[in-house]
């Protein structure tokens, strides 16, 4: 067993409703009891409008839930956005900053990533902060180039507690396209940004949860999650099934 506990984290981005929800949270509770927690932790990322009806279905089950995103603003004239203060008052414990699709689709920057994840440590929730390189930039052998500045650029905060501070690497190129790095990619990747969490100034790298995201299925999961540096996993696809969430979550536990 692993000295970090691994953590399995469901991002469901912009899927779900009411109903369908309901039905998801209900069939979580069966397959993710409180025995199985006791060796993993598990979070579920809705979409903003869903964070209640987590809030009323997880919150005696042990299950923790997140927000994708949080504003770089802590209040003011910002139409659309939620701030960390918000998600704060309903009950998450972690957020998710700097995925691939906010930093492809919508511009963000490695400064930006940085500001959110203040923002939301300033208001006691926990940071899932992601990197990770594209296709072309690891055709062009630039993948360790890619990610020597995305951790480079988090070191303001290293003096943060490794119980709060996450890093998911989720190579853009395997995100829901099926494709996964091997279990040894995925491994040398990690190895890799644990020695520039180092070289950043996080004098707990060793001890920082560092978990993969690119297309992880039940199959794939126990030789990923037995790699030394990899302590679980940000779901996608997987996370909206559940019997397929709850496997992934055993094999994490089982590492």
């Amino acid at each position: 067993m692993k000295a970090r506990k691994p953590l399995v984290v469901g991002n469901w981005k912009m899927n779900g409703d009411l109903i369908a929800n309901e039905r998801l949270f209900t069939a979580l509770r069966s397959f993710i009891d409180r025995e199985l927690l006791a060796r993993v932790d598990v979070a579920v990322c809705p979409p903003f409008p869903y964070l209640g009806q987590a809030a009323a279905w997880m919150g005696d089950a042990g299950i923790a839930w997140g927000a994708q995103d949080v504003a770089a603003h802590e209040n003011g004239a910002f139409t659309g956005e939620v701030s960390a203060a918000m998600v704060s008052d309903l009950g998450c414990r972690w957020a998710i900053v700097g995925h691939s699709e906010r930093r492809t689709l919508f511009g963000e920057a490695d400064e930006t990533v940085v500001v959110k994840a203040q923002r939301a440590l300033e208001h006691d929730v926990g940071v899932i902060v992601c990197v990770g390189e594209t296709l072309e930039e690891r055709e062009q052998d630039r993948a360790e180039e890619v990610l020597a500045r995305q951790v480079g650029a988090l070191a303001s905060l290293a003096g943060v507690a490794v119980e709060r501070f996450v890093l998911a690497y989720e190579p853009v190129w395997a995100i829901g396209t099926g494709r996964t790095a091997t279990p040894e990619q995925a491994q040398s990747m990690h190895e890799f940004i644990r020695g520039r969490l180092a070289a950043a100034g996080f004098a707990d790298s060793a001890r920082v949860r560092l978990l993969y995201g690119g297309s992880v299925k039940p199959a794939n999961a126990a030789s990923l999650f037995g790699m030394a540096d990899i302590d679980g996993g940000l779901i996608g696809g997987a996370a909206l099934v559940a019997d397929e969430f709850g496997a992934i979550c055993r094999s994490a536990a089982g590492a």
